[in-house]
């Protein structure tokens, strides 16, 4: 048996839930299709999701098509998970990409099929919902072709589009017009085939064509689109063929040595961990010590380096069910436990350093977590810290002044979850404060300080020199040294580096920095000793604490004689409107901050493109029905960061206030030295 990893991926609300449970009913996995509407599908096993009726986790399921096991993952539709997506992509075959026949090419689509095809991820198109009043099919190829990819050929066409009794007709080989263009279409792409059809006065053979769509298919040149409707089967059968001849099946050495990566972690009845790993090479045996971690060395959570686990069970998917096996190779999923400090991200065996990474924006919004309790601010603190297992980029920040917590988060939908997953789960009712957009710091240049051990005004045992230095866009924070790494103990120079990454979460103006080189300069320390005959005394002996300390003072000061400035996430809009409206909307627009680019009008309609500001595109969704007679249509994506325009952004949190972060780090001193004043 073959496996193929296949997504089913879309905008919110086109269909693709319903297009899962039909493919299931259709390979005979389930006998009865599930309703999204009435919360009893097979993927959607939340209670949140069934009671909302969108998906929110990624959820496994497999069927079988003739000699091919498939793993279908049924990925959320809503911008704001779009983290959940990016993880299942790291690990698929193939994809199926699901767009409504009524509501067309939505901003998700847009930004999905980008991802795809800059991934070369093979991908299907399924136009669903021919049965709906109002579908599109020849108006919806060309909306395709211009805002997705040219690359693209239906495969069939629609009979009754719009009513219950809509079918769905596969081209054959007998149909002149479709061979014409699927052989114009796969020329672009193949010299031998373009000089045989150039050369031969005979059309080519349909065999022929066909074997060139599946390879060109499987190199994600072109993209064949299906119709069909999920809800009452019509074209499905031809998706499922498509996708047993056109999809390529999973690759991999099971002899090879072990590598694969997590996509999901999700807690058992018993609060183990259990992680979903896709098998790229090797094969996996139950109690084979399995090391694991970020495949850049980085283990979130576990103090650096990698860690290690013996795998007590293993499950993999079959028919809809889920099987216990001693044993998984590679190409399959499975689902693993024993791996109890595993994290979503995390390579397992050999680090992986070919896969695709991030391809799409982290959060820009932030809010802080309030507990309608103020006792059950540690449970809290606790059942965060296990969402953010599942989603990293919850990226939980800890106000260490009022013991505030606050999650990173892509809108209001994510909020409104977690809430209710907090209440539904751990049982802690929360509220949470007004929305913020997460701006960043970059170094305007270098900047260097050091504090020398028993020198004044320096209250600690430690020597700790750093400099600052701007990095490319992009690149994010890397420590280096330039002392040698014996010249102090090792735990010390750990403390000195973790203490370095924490501190540049909050940098001059109370934002995380980031694009930087920090250098350790200077280093030193006064080893363990004790007066003859006593015990250890800690005023003669540096700890891993002195460094701790004075690490943030060193750094702020740096940081100081760099200079920073403050660069706010901005989004790229798409804005369509009647052109006679655009006169109104362009001041709007210049007072939200936004700078558009030159109108393109299209008759009756303009397009107007440019960028705004992350924090003003609420305003200007709230706006536009008023200013656009209800006609206009926005779709926006995060594009990068601009530096701010005048003052540095100013925040109302202590933690963000910089005059209050350089008091708590002087109140520390104070205490830590037992002093009055220091500088």
């Amino acid at each position: 048996m073959h496996t193929l990893n296949l997504g089913i991926l879309a905008h919110v609300d086109a269909g693709k839930t319903s297009l899962t449970e039909r493919l299931l009913h259709a390979a005979g996995v389930i006998d009865e299709i599930g309703s999204v509407d009435d919360g009893n599908t097979q993927t959607d096993s939340l209670a949140l999701e069934r009671q909302r009726g969108i998906t929110i986790k990624s959820a496994v399921v497999s069927f079988p098509i003739d000699d091919i096991t498939v793993n279908l993952i049924d990925t959320p539709g809503h911008s704001d998970f779009i983290a959940e997506v990016e993880r299942v992509l790291n690990v698929l075959d193939g994809a199926v990409l699901v767009i409504s026949a009524v509501e067309g090419v939505q901003a998700q689509t847009r930004v999905l099929m980008r991802t795809l095809r800059r991934l070369r991820i093979p991908t299907l198109i399924f136009v669903n919902k021919v049965d709906r009043g109002g579908a599109q099919e020849e108006s919806l190829l060309r909306n395709i072709s211009e805002k997705l990819t040219p690359a693209v050929i239906a495969m069939g066409s629609v009979d009754g589009r719009g009513g219950r009794d809509a079918r769905c007709t596969p081209y054959t080989g007998a149909d002149p017009g479709f061979t014409d263009r699927l052989a114009e279409l796969l020329t672009d792409h193949d010299d031998a085939l373009l000089a045989a059809y150039v050369e031969n006065a005979a059309p080519l053979p349909y065999r022929r064509l066909r074997e060139g769509l599946a390879v060109q298919t499987g190199q994600a040149l072109v993209h064949p689109v299906f119709f069909g409707s999920a809800i009452t089967g019509v074209g499905v059968d031809a998706l499922v063929g498509g996708v047993r001849e056109l999809l390529p099946a999973s690759a991999g050495d099971a002899e090879g040595p072990v590598s694969g990566s997590v996509f999901k972690v999700e807690r058992g009845p018993g609060g183990e961990k259990i992680a979903y790993v896709r098998m790229f090479s090797g094969t996996v045996r139950i109690r084979d010590r399995l090391p694991f971690g970020r495949s850049d060395g980085r283990a979130g959570g576990r103090g650096g380096g990698r860690g290690e686990g013996k795998v007590t069970a293993i499950s993999v998917f079959d028919s809809g069910s889920v099987l216990r096996e001693v044993e998984v190779g590679a190409g399959r999923i499975a689902k693993l436990r024993g791996l109890g400090d595993i994290r979503v991200g995390d390579t397992v065996g050999e680090p992986d350093t070919t896969g695709p990474g991030n391809w799409f924006a982290p959060p820009t919004l932030e809010s802080v977590v309030v507990p309608c309790v103020p006792e059950s601010r540690g449970a809290l603190h606790f059942a965060l810290a296990q969402l953010a297992e599942q989603d990293p980029l919850i990226n939980l920040r800890q106000d260490g002044i009022r013991k505030e917590v606050s999650v990173s988060l892509y809108g209001e939908v994510q909020k409104e979850v977690i809430q209710a997953t907090l209440a539904d789960e751990f049982g802690i009712d929360v509220t949470f404060r007004e929305t913020t957009t997460i701006c960043l710091e970059r170094p305007n240049g270098s900047g260097a300080a050091y504090e020398i051990i028993d020198q004044d005004p320096n209250p600690f045992l430690a020597t700790v020199g750093l400099r600052v230095d701007p990095a490319p866009i992009g690149s994010g924070i890397e420590y280096r040294l330039e002392v040698e790494l014996g010249s102090m103990p090792y735990s010390l120079m750990r403390a000195v580096e973790e203490t370095v990454m924490e501190t540049l979460r909050q940098g001059i103006h109370g934002w995380q920095v980031t694009d930087c080189t920090v250098t350790m300069t200077h280093s030193g320390y006064w080893p363990r000793q004790s007066h003859s005959h006593a015990v250890f005394d800690k005023s003669m002996s540096s700890t891993a604490g002195d460094f701790r300390n004075l690490t943030p003072l060193v750094l702020m000061n740096a940081l100081k004689q760099a200079g920073t400035t403050v660069y706010e996430p901005m989004h790229r809009f798409r804005l369509e409107l009647p052109t006679d409206l655009l006169g109104p909307v362009l001041p709007v627009l210049a007072h939200l901050g936004a700078v558009p680019g030159t109108p393109a009008p299209h008759g009756a309609v303009c397009v107007l493109e440019g960028e705004i500001p992350a924090a003003r595109v609420h305003g200007l969704q709230q706006r536009l029905p008023a200013l656009t007679r209800g006609e206009g249509v926005l779709e926006s994506e995060f594009d990068s960061y601009r530096a701010v325009m005048g003052a540095p952004l100013a925040r109302p949190r202590t933690d963000r206030d910089p005059l209050n972060r350089k008091e708590y780090l002087l109140h520390t001193v104070r205490r830590v030295a037992g002093q009055g004043d220091f500088r």
